[in-house]
């Protein structure tokens, strides 16, 4: 396979699978171990910050009516429930960098996540069900889901979107659109916070010397289509569908992996 390829295949995993409930990190673990070979911090931070942008873009018209009408009270709350949220994330986020976390580079952590996760779903959703259908954003649901944004860094195959959602309409945010699109509006600044200082980081130590920029453009350019197309057709599919199929794909990838692993 040609490095090109690899670049492409990337992306395309990248943006397919940052903001579905199925794990970005995990993904990619696995296609490194698989055979598309492992990357550099500056080339994971690029292909993330494509899916983040593709994000951005579809959620424009909603960031762009929190903040040009903040003058009413529903949209002045709302915000203020993303920045506590981020800020909740940004400060642990912190605390768990300077006590030295890294995370797992082994398949094995990620396959088990992967299978718990997914049951988890299963089990959230049928519970969030019972609930009467609520699309309000709590205090405690805010508080909740930057919390959930920790423990999804901290273990890799959680997922993100998946921790973030499911944590929302259990604390009291049943409908899944709602659910989602918190969970969403609070990930573009912390995720986009977090590539920032991960690049920084990379580039103060020199870390991008050694990289092929022709190939970060095009993954950056792979993963933002490829995520603006998943996320649009995200949106679309949980309006009538719960997330059952992502929770079924997650069990059995793991399952597989924990097999193939022996």
């Amino acid at each position: 396979m040609t490095d090109l390829l690899q670049v492409i295949l990337l992306g395309i995993i990248e943006g397919i699978t940052e903001f579905l409930p199925i794990s970005s990190t995990g993904h990619l673990l696995i296609a490194e171990k698989l055979g598309l070979g492992a990357r550099s911090d500056v080339f994971n931070v690029v292909i993330q910050a494509g899916a983040i942008l593709a994000v951005t873009v579809l959620y424009w018209p909603r960031l762009w009516k929190l903040a040009s009408e903040s003058h009413r009270p529903e949209n002045r709350d709302y915000a203020l429930k993303l920045i506590v949220a981020f800020l909740i994330t940004g400060v642990l986020g912190l605390v768990v960098t300077k006590l030295g976390f890294k995370l797992p580079t082994e398949i094995a952590p990620v396959a088990w996540a992967l299978v718990i996760g997914g049951v988890w779903m299963i089990a959230a959703e049928r519970l969030a069900a019972r609930k009467p259908d609520n699309t309000q954003v709590s205090w405690t649901v805010a508080i909740l889901v930057g919390l959930a944004q920790i423990v999804a860094a901290v273990f890799p195959g959680t997922s993100r979107s998946a921790t973030t959602i499911f944590v929302a309409m259990l604390a009291g945010t049943s409908n899944r659109a709602a659910a989602t699109e918190f969970a969403f509006l609070v990930g573009i600044p912390t995720m986009y916070a977090a590539s920032a200082k991960l690049l920084w980081d990379t580039l103060k130590h020199g870390g991008a010397g050694a990289e092929n920029w022709g190939d970060l453009g095009i993954a950056f350019v792979v993963s933002t289509v490829t995520a603006f197309i998943a996320v649009k057709w995200l949106l679309r599919y949980i309006q009538s569908h719960r997330f059952t199929a992502f929770a079924i794909y997650r069990i059995v990838l793991g399952a597989a992996l924990l097999l193939f692993l022996g």
